[in-house]
C-alpha cells in the first residue's frame, strides 16, 4: 500500500477512509481508476495497529478506566458513555487539538486515523424503506428524497453480501429484510419478552441486524465472530466490518489504490472556464506543509461535519458561499438520532438460566409508531422510533456491605444476580434548516482553518417522541411480567448518536438541495458526496448501512461516467 506519493494527479480522489470511504476506493479501484486516498489522522493497519485487542481489565492502569489527566483532554468525546476507557479512547480524538464551538450542546465523536469510527461503529445495519424516502414528502418536512427504495435496494443487498450481516427475516414493511448471515441468539429472557410483546401488543421484537460474519461464507481474509465483545477495540478476526479490515484491503489488492495518511483537506480547487472542480488542497498534518493533488472525480467522504465544512470552506467567485452552495442549504438540515430514553425493569424466574459468551449485539424493537394506518397514528408527533437493548444479569452481591467478608462473600460472589431488561429508544430528528453549522474564521484551528460551530437542538417533536418512547417501553416491560420499571430520559443534545446527517442534502431541485439522486453536486457534478452529508431525511434506522449503499451507487455510476469519457 503506497502511504507516500510525488504522483499529484489521479483519476479520482477520495477524501475520509472510514465507511464510506473505504467503499469508494474499493469501488473506483476495482473499476480500474488510479485512486488516491486521503485521510487526515495516522496510519492504521489491520491487526497490526490494535495494541488493546487482547488485554484484560487488569492489564490496564485503573482497570481500564480513564485517568483524571486523561478524561480532562477528551471531555467532549467522554460525554456518551463509552469513549474515554483505556480500551479505545486512542480512537478518538483530543478535544483541545480538534476543538469546535457550541451555540447549543453538540457532542461531535471524532476518530482521526484510517479507517475512522468504523473501527468504533455500533455495526447496527438495517435499511430505510419507502416509509422513509417519502416520508418528507408526505408530511411537508423537508425536501423530497429523489431516490425510492427501489433505486437503493440492489444496493443494500451488494454491500450485505459482501460485509455480512447477521439477523432474521420479519417481512416487515417498514424494515425491509437484508441478505443475511445466520442470526444471534436471544436470551430467555428476551425470549419471554419477545412472546409476551407479540400477544399483548402484536409487536415484533427481534436480535439486532449486525455487521458481524456468522455463518461458513468465505470474506476474503476475514473471520467468524468470537462474541468477546471486544469490538471496538479493533477486531482482530475481522469479524465484524471495518474499511480497514474490509474495503480498503480489497481496493489495495487491485495495485490502483494510494493511502496518504496526514492528509488534511481543506478546499476542492474549482476551475471556472471547464465548470468541474479539478483537485483538493492539503496540509500536512505533521509539518503543515500545503500540497494539491489533481483528479477527475473526486468524492467525500469525511463524515458529515467535516465533508460540509471542506465545502464551505471551497469558495471562489462562481461559489463565494462554499462549492456547490447555489441553495443557500449547506451546513444546514443537520440531523441526529436523539436517544436516552424508554425503560428498564427486572424480573422474576429463570433464576437456573444464563447464557454463554458476550454476545456483541443487543435487541431491536421495529418502528411501530405512524405506519400509515389509523391505529398506529399518533397525533403528538411525526414519524417514529425503535428499541435497541437487552437482557441480562445485574446486580452481583460484592456492592452488599453485609457480605464483604469471609467465605459468604466469595459464595455470594459467584452467584449472578437478578434478570433485568433495558429498552432504550432511537427516535428520528426531522429536517430542520435551522439546525445548522457555521464556520469560524475568528477561532483557527492549529493548522490555521476555520473551526466548526453547532447550532442545533431537539425540537417539539423530538421531545414529545421521547414521552411515548418512555410510556410504551414501560407499558410493554409491565404487560410482559417485569417489576420494579424505571423510565428514564437523559438530558442530551445532537450529536450523541454519533449518526449526524443531512448537511449537504440530496434532492431533486437545485434551488432546495446540493446533491443529485447519484449523489453529485448539482453544479459541479464531477464532485460527489456520499457520506451522513447527502441524507435527506433520517429515519429511525442506524444509517451507516444507507451510507455504504449509497457510496457503492454513487462510485460505480462515477466509473461508467469517466470511463464512457475515455473512450
Amino acid at each position: 500500500m503506497t502511504e507516500e506519493t510525488k504522483t499529484t494527479k489521479y483519476d479520482a480522489i477520495v477524501i475520509g477512509s472510514g465507511m464510506t470511504g473505504g467503499w469508494a476506493a474499493k469501488e473506483l479501484c476495482e473499476g480500474g481508476l488510479k485512486t488516491l486516498v486521503l485521510e487526515r489522522g495516522r496510519m492504521v493497519e489491520h491487526i497490526k495497529d490494535y495494541p488493546t485487542m487482547n488485554l484484560d481489565p487488569w492489564d490496564m492502569e485503573l482497570r481500564g478506566d480513564p485517568t483524571a489527566e486523561q478524561k480532562a483532554r477528551q471531555y467532549k468525546q467522554a460525554r456518551t458513555s463509552y469513549v474515554v476507557k483505556q480500551d479505545s479512547r486512542h480512537w478518538f480524538v483530543d478535544d483541545y487539538d480538534h476543538p469546535y464551538n457550541e451555540k447549543k450542546r453538540f457532542d461531535w465523536i471524532r476518530g482521526y486515523h484510517v479507517g475512522g469510527r468504523s473501527i468504533t461503529w455500533g455495526k447496527q445495519t438495517y435499511r430505510l424503506s419507502d416509509l422513509d424516502f417519502e416520508a418528507n414528502k408526505k408530511d411537508g418536512y423537508g425536501i423530497d428524497w429523489p431516490i425510492r427504495y427501489k433505486d437503493i435496494e440492489p444496493w443494500y443487498s451488494y454491500v450485505e453480501r459482501y460485509i455480512g450481516i447477521s439477523g432474521e427475516a420479519l417481512g416487515l414493511p417498514q424494515l425491509p429484510d437484508s441478505v443475511f448471515e445466520p442470526p444471534m441468539e436471544l436470551n430467555c429472557v428476551e425470549q419471554h419478552l419477545k412472546e409476551q410483546m407479540a400477544q399483548n401488543h402484536g409487536r415484533v421484537l427481534t436480535i439486532g441486524r449486525v455487521a458481524h460474519i456468522t455463518g461458513d461464507q468465505p470474506h476474503e481474509g476475514r473471520g467468524k465472530c468470537q462474541f468477546r465483545n471486544r469490538c471496538r477495540r479493533g477486531c482482530p478476526y475481522g469479524a465484524y466490518f471495518s474499511s480497514v479490515s474490509s474495503t480498503i484491503p480489497a481496493a489495495n489488492r487491485t495495485g490502483n489504490l494510494t493511502l496518504r495518511p496526514h492528509s488534511i483537506t481543506y478546499e476542492i480547487i474549482y476551475d471556472e472556464s471547464s465548470k468541474k472542480a479539478t483537485g483538493v488542497k492539503v496540509i500536512d498534518e505533521k509539518t503543515k506543509e500545503k500540497l494539491e493533488f489533481e483528479a477527475d472525480i473526486i468524492f467525500c467522504c469525511a463524515s458529515a461535519i467535516a465533508s460540509a465544512s471542506i465545502l464551505m470552506q471551497s469558495k471562489s467567485d462562481r461559489f463565494p458561499n462554499g462549492l456547490g452552495n447555489d441553495s443557500g442549504e449547506l451546513g444546514h438540515n443537520i440531523m441526529d438520532h436523539h436517544l436516552g430514553s424508554g425503560a428498564s425493569g427486572s424480573i422474576d424466574g429463570f433464576d437456573d438460566k444464563y447464557y454463554k459468551g458476550r454476545r456483541p449485539n443487543g435487541i431491536y424493537i421495529p418502528r411501530f409508531r405512524n405506519l400509515g394506518d389509523n391505529e398506529s397514528e399518533q397525533k403528538s408527533f411525526l414519524r417514529g422510533y425503535g428499541y435497541q437493548g437487552g437482557a441480562g444479569r445485574h446486580g452481583i452481591s460484592e456492592h452488599i456491605a453485609e457480605l464483604g467478608y469471609g467465605a459468604k462473600f466469595k459464595e455470594e460472589l459467584l452467584k449472578p444476580g437478578p434478570w433485568r431488561m433495558h429498552l432504550g429508544g432511537f427516535g428520528e430528528c426531522l429536517p430542520y434548516h435551522d439546525n445548522k453549522m457555521t464556520l469560524d474564521y475568528d477561532k483557527l484551528d492549529q493548522w490555521g482553518l476555520p473551526t466548526v460551530t453547532f447550532d442545533a437542538e431537539w425540537k417539539e417533536n423530538e421531545l414529545n417522541m421521547r414521552k411515548d418512547i418512555m410510556e410504551q417501553a414501560a407499558d410493554m416491560l409491565e404487560k410482559a411480567g417485569f417489576k420494579d420499571i424505571h423510565t428514564f430520559d437523559r438530558p442530551s443534545g445532537p450529536g450523541i448518536g454519533i449518526h449526524e446527517m443531512g448537511t449537504a442534502r440530496m434532492g431533486r431541485d437545485p434551488k432546495t438541495s446540493v446533491l443529485n439522486k447519484y449523489n453529485q453536486i448539482h453544479s459541479v457534478p464531477n464532485v460527489y458526496v456520499t457520506d451522513g452529508a447527502c441524507m435527506t431525511s433520517a429515519g429511525c434506522q442506524n444509517p451507516s448501512l444507507t451510507y455504504m449503499a449509497l457510496t457503492a451507487r454513487a462510485a460505480n455510476y462515477a466509473v461508467k461516467q469517466f470511463k464512457a469519457k475515455q473512450s
